[in-house]
């Protein structure tokens, strides 16, 4: 009985302090549930955190170049072309000073897009590492120093307002260093949620959990936007510190799965000895030998399923960050009702398409659990999308009604397959049969997709920026031929679905007709 209460004491000292303290004031341990409600929460909040703060940059844009429209990537290549487009009012945050040195110059618009793809590229190639480091640490630990990570790189962009820093490499530096701790978000917060539902209703949950996605742009915006007149480093610093704050709250309270607090998935108290008679079958800790190891990057590459997602999303985020970083400035450059829309207005009204993600990502996920098809789900989406695409680009000027029906649709079809893959799909690869039961792959096989995925995200809006200085229309053809090469991506894995449907169906069928007839 010694080792037992060993062994008690181990969990126990494993445990949160939150979790622990939780515990203490209720006089009994949390159930099962009650810690999916806390994992829910506090991954929710911690990837809200990671957006928000990384949706300040696109804001203060117009601070540091009051010159040129809010806009994503862009060179020099297309400010030639700005005495074509229509002009643009001044975006009312701007400062009074006329910008800063260096983005006030003839190159600022251009530095600004330098900034942004430094920050992406370094983002998805993190995402590889964060992966692998993630599957091998303690991913409470880890997410929390990411985010203490971010929230100082944050800040210390925000710094250079206060320090009157106009060194360009000082905010490039500063700008890959937060994009390298930024990666250590998704793959972490969706291997814990993984360890902590089970396949058959994951992609329903974390098609509603993926909502922080939304919530933390829209909120980042609004929060930058608010402190933007009283000087552009409030909106980098206050983010900053709110996402490190956000980190200790990881920190105290994220239990990382079942095991680490001492309960089974079917709710059982194992940290706390059993009584005689009633037998324990195995070790409650592993020895070394036991203990899960971690996949292989390139292993993990091989996991049936992983490179398709992968590929896929590549295209599918492609075309999802073209209009995070394009749509405002899209709709403020285009006559809709007759009209030109103020750039404030063509931002509120750009949510919309956010708002349409989450209802696609909800969507995806409860139909392929239905279904019990991920391919088919987010490959009907990706093809979906494609004449959302075209009816948005031709028919959208029409009116503000037409135009915010069809960006609420495009958002929907374009946004759920991407909200499917990196969580669900993500999720189920991780802990695929073909890895005999470890779940030490979540971290790797996130990050790879996503990371794949990445690479899309910070080629489209540069691609943009090209063809846009010679047609919109040019634009909305990479979109569609993008998503159709993403559905195509995923053809075998649908064949593979629906062949298994198929003889599913037809053994059920045999199955009915050999049962005897009962007579009357």
């Amino acid at each position: 009985m010694g080792s037992l209460s060993e062994s008690e004491c181990e969990v126990n000292n494993r445990k949160p302090y939150g979790i622990r303290f939780l515990e203490w004031m209720r006089k009994k341990p949390l159930s099962y549930k009650a810690h999916q409600a806390i994992v829910l929460l506090v991954t929710f909040l911690a990837y809200a955190n990671y957006h928000a703060s990384r949706k300040t940059t696109s804001i203060i844009k117009s601070a540091l170049d009051p010159l040129s429209p809010d806009v994503g990537l862009k060179l020099n290549l297309w400010r030639t072309s700005r005495s074509s487009t229509p002009v643009e009012k001044t975006n009312q945050w701007s400062l009074s000073s006329g910008g800063w040195a260096p983005f006030d110059a003839a190159e600022g618009t251009s530095l600004l897009g330098e900034l942004d793809l430094a920050f992406l590229g370094i983002y998805a190639g993190g995402m590889y590492f964060s992966g692998q480091l993630g599957d091998r640490t303690d991913l409470r630990i880890f997410l929390t120093l990411g985010m203490l990570g971010t929230g100082l790189f944050t800040s210390l962009f925000g710094l250079g307002y206060w320090a009157n820093i106009h060194i360009f490499y000082y905010y490039l530096i500063v700008q890959m260093l937060a994009g390298l701790f930024q990666s250590t978000g998704w793959p972490s917060v969706v291997a814990v949620v993984g360890n902590w539902f089970g396949k058959s209703k994951r992609g329903l949950i974390m098609g509603i959990w993926n909502a922080h996605t939304s919530v933390g742009n829209i909120s980042g915006s609004l929060v930058a936007s608010a402190l933007l007149s009283y000087g552009w480093g409030w909106s980098m610093a206050v983010p900053g510190l709110i996402i490190a704050f956000s980190g200790l709250v990881v920190f105290l309270f994220l239990p990382v799965n079942p095991e680490s607090v001492g309960i089974d998935k079917a709710g059982d108290d194992f940290s706390c000895p059993k009584k005689a008679g009633e037998g324990i079958t195995e070790p409650l800790l592993k020895s070394e030998s036991e203990i899960e190891k971690a996949v292989g990057f390139m292993e993990a590459w091989r996991i049936p399923g992983v490179a398709p997602f992968a590929f896929c999303l590549f295209f599918a985020k492609l075309v999802a960050y073209t209009f995070l970083y394009w749509l405002p400035f899209y709709i403020s450059h285009t006559v809709i009702d007759g009209k030109y829309l103020s750039s404030t207005t063509a931002g509120n009204l750009s949510t919309l398409f956010d708002i349409g993600g989450v209802v696609g990502g909800i969507l995806a996920g409860h139909i392929s659990d239905r279904l019990g098809a991920r391919a088919i789900t987010a490959a009907s989406f990706m093809y979906c999308a494609i004449p959302a695409l075209y009816c948005y680009r031709n028919y959208g000027h029409i009116s503000i009604t037409m135009n915010v029906a069809l960006m609420f649709i495009t958002g929907m079809f374009v946004n759920g397959p991407y909200a499917l893959i990196t969580t669900a799909v993500s999720a189920d690869l991780g802990t695929h049969s073909s890895l005999q039961g470890s779940s030490r792959a979540l971290a790797t096989v996130t990050a790879i997709i996503d990371g794949t995925g990445s690479v899309g995200a910070a080629i489209g809006p540069l691609l943009t920026g090209y063809l846009s200085a010679k047609s919109w229309s040019s634009v909305f053809v990479m979109l569609m031929v993008s998503a159709l090469i993403a559905g195509l991506f995923l053809t075998r894995l649908v064949i593979a679905e629906v062949t298994a449907k198929i003889e599913e169906s037809t053994s059920r069928g045999r199955i009915t007709s050999q049962s005897p007839v009962l007579e009357v």
